[in-house]
Order: C-alpha cells, then sequence, then structure tokens
C-alpha cells in the first residue's frame, strides 16, 4: 500500500481520525481568548504539587484522563501513547503518564512536539500497529524558564521578542473509526538552523524551519495555499510571523490571507503581558483542542495544514555558545464526519 507522497509526506489512503480531545490550561491561559473552550482551568500554577516539574506531569495525566472519558474508553484501551514537553529526559511526560500506566514512547520535537507526536500516532494507527493511541503535549512557564532561561526567583528582564511558555497540555485520541475531524497527511519536517543564537527570540529561530515544511507539504501534497483555509504555525510569534511571509515570498508563496499562528491567539495582546506571545509544547496543543478541531468539526473549516514548530536547543548546547535549529511538523487536517 503506498502512501508516501513527494519527498517528505504520506498520505493516508484511510485517513486516521481524531476520536476526541482535551484541553487543561493554567490560570493565565484561561483569561486569555480561549479560556472558555478550555476543558480545564486550573488556578494553582503548582497544582498541589511541590514543583514546577510535577505540577506540569499533573496538568499531561489530567488531559490524557479528560481525553479518555470523552471518547468513552477506560486507559486500558490505548494500546500506546505518544507524548512530550520541553523538559530534559521528558520528566513531565514520562512521570505522568506512569501513573495511567498506559504503554509510552516518548517524543521530543520542542514545541512541535504535537506535531510529530499526532504525525508518529496516526502513522502508528494507520499501519495497524495500535487501534487506539493517545498523543499529548504540556508545557509550563516556570518550568521552562528554570529550564532555558532563568528561574523565576531571579526577575530577569525579558526583551520584547520574547514569548511567554503557555502552562497546560492537551491530549487527543486516535483511531480509524469514529471522529468528526481526521488525519488526511503529514509532513515529516528538517532541521533549518539559520544560525541565531538569541533564546529569548525564539520566532526567528524557528521561521526557517516553519517555511519549509509549508513549502514542502503544499509541494508534496500538489496543493495551493489557498486550498487551505487555515495554514496554522504553532509558535513564531509577531517577530517570527514576518520573517516566515519574508522566506515563503522568496519561493512565490503567499499564505499572508490563510495563515493563523497558535502563539498570537492564545494570549490577548492588548491585555495580556506575553510580548511577542505564546509558546511551548502546551501552545499548538491548547490551540489544536479548543479553537481548531471544534472549527472543523463543525464545517467552518473544512482544510487546515496545522503546523507546530519548535527551537532544539538544550542548556547544554545555549551554554556552550551552540546555534538553536528548529524544526516544524505539518499535519494536514480535515472534516472526518461519517456521511449519512
Amino acid at each position: 500500500m503506498q502512501q508516501m507522497k513527494g519527498k517528505q509526506s504520506i498520505l493516508f489512503q484511510e485517513p486516521v481520525k481524531i476520536m476526541s480531545h482535551a484541553c487543561v490550561g493554567g490560570k493565565k491561559e484561561g483569561e486569555g481568548p480561549i479560556g472558555k473552550h478550555l476543558d480545564l482551568i486550573v488556578d494553582d500554577p503548582m497544582f498541589g504539587k511541590e514543583n514546577w516539574e510535577e505540577s506540569e506531569s499533573s496538568f499531561l495525566k489530567t488531559a490524557g484522563e479528560i481525553a479518555i472519558r470523552k471518547g468513552k474508553k477506560k486507559k486500558e484501551d490505548v494500546r500506546m501513547a505518544f507524548c512530550g514537553d520541553l523538559l530534559g529526559q521528558l520528566i513531565a511526560s514520562s512521570f505522568g503518564i506512569a501513573e495511567l500506566e498506559i504503554p509510552y514512547y516518548g517524543v521530543y520535537g520542542a514545541c512541535s512536539s504535537i506535531g510529530a507526536a499526532l504525525s508518529i500516532g496516526a502513522m502508528t494507527v494507520n499501519g495497524g500497529f495500535a487501534d487506539l493511541v493517545l498523543t499529548g503535549c504540556s508545557s509550563h512557564f516556570a518550568s521552562a524558564e528554570k529550564e532555558f532561561r532563568f528561574p523565576l526567583g531571579y526577575g530577569s528582564q525579558r526583551p520584547y521578542s520574547a514569548t511567554w511558555t503557555v502552562t497546560g497540555a492537551g491530549a487527543f485520541l486516535l483511531n480509524t473509526q469514529k471522529g468528526d475531524v481526521q488525519i488526511r497527511g503529514i509532513t515529516t519536517g528538517k532541521i533549518k538552523d539559520y544560525g541565531v543564537q538569541d533564546p529569548f527570540n525564539m520566532g526567528a529561530c524557528m521561521a526557517p524551519a516553519a517555511a519549509d515544511t509549508i513549502y514542502q507539504s503544499l509541494l508534496d501534497f500538489e496543493m495551493k495555499p489557498e486550498e487551505f483555509d487555515q495554514i496554522i504555525t504553532g509558535d513564531l510569534g509577531s517577530v517570527g510571523q514576518k520573517l516566515l511571509f519574508e522566506l515563503l515570498d522568496e519561493n512565490h508563496k503567499d499564505i499572508k490571507k490563510n495563515h493563523m499562528d497558535c502563539g498570537m491567539q492564545i494570549f490577548d495582546a492588548g491585555s495580556q503581558d506575553t510580548h511577542a506571545g505564546g509558546s511551548g509544547c502546551a501552545c499548538s496543543a491548547l490551540m489544536l483542542s479548543a479553537v481548531i478541531l471544534p472549527k472543523i468539526a463543525s464545517g467552518e473549516w473544512k482544510k487546515v495544514l496545522f503546523v507546530p514548530t519548535g527551537a532544539l536547543l538544550s542548556q547544554v548546547s545555549a551554554n556552550e555558545g551552540r546555534t538553536i535549529p528548529a524544526i516544524a511538523h505539518a499535519v494536514w487536517l480535515e472534516s472526518g464526519k461519517e456521511k449519512k
């Protein structure tokens, strides 16, 4: 069964369906534009735990439990889980999923991790290796600052190019039988490095990867930008969006009329001080569950190219003065409602 398409893509002959999904956010996320669409808002950033990392694990575990419950399934029904986060050794995901006792693969793509998890999960289901797969991602503002920049107690000043890591988690159940939204195809991204070294300017780091994946996806699927209702990037923010448009213009691809960036939508730029926008694994995951999937399920959007973006730095690489490579993965989403 030949499903490879072009250089980097897969077009599923039998699309994989998203059975159910859930999103859990923190207090700041609940106060933003998507607050009313979250399944749960957790006002306590510690989630009743002793540290930020344990809190993040609880966000992911809770999102997974809600998604399973909404799908009218039990955790024992889930064959595999593919989850990721931003922390070293994926401790937020591994400690959270451990409590669900589901066979687990850790997935790392920085803030693009939900794109990677959905891609791998969809291939697993489509290939017949699992009938029900849980995919999910989490991030936490405080744990990310502690991991990659400065602990909150340091009180460092953030430049305007900086983004605000989203606190929360999203989870998605995949299968072949039931779901109002389906994964039609995927494009696996390539690592791109344009020599940016500023960890406070993630948009500039990730824009080249987003541009490359979007261009290749359109080429592989033989689609024009206007054939998608929306082409949605993960967390480029206002700085990265401008660079994305410039890079795609060089290849004669114009997505200005139908582009949306999750990082620019998840917070209110006027009332919430997040500088260039939101970021983190949960940024794309929350927007996907709270906004994107409901709009596709309702018929408001018919085809969406969902392109989460990620900057692949670590504490070690940053301290050694290395440049910041990036990656983006594309997931083609469309209505999957059964015809009556």
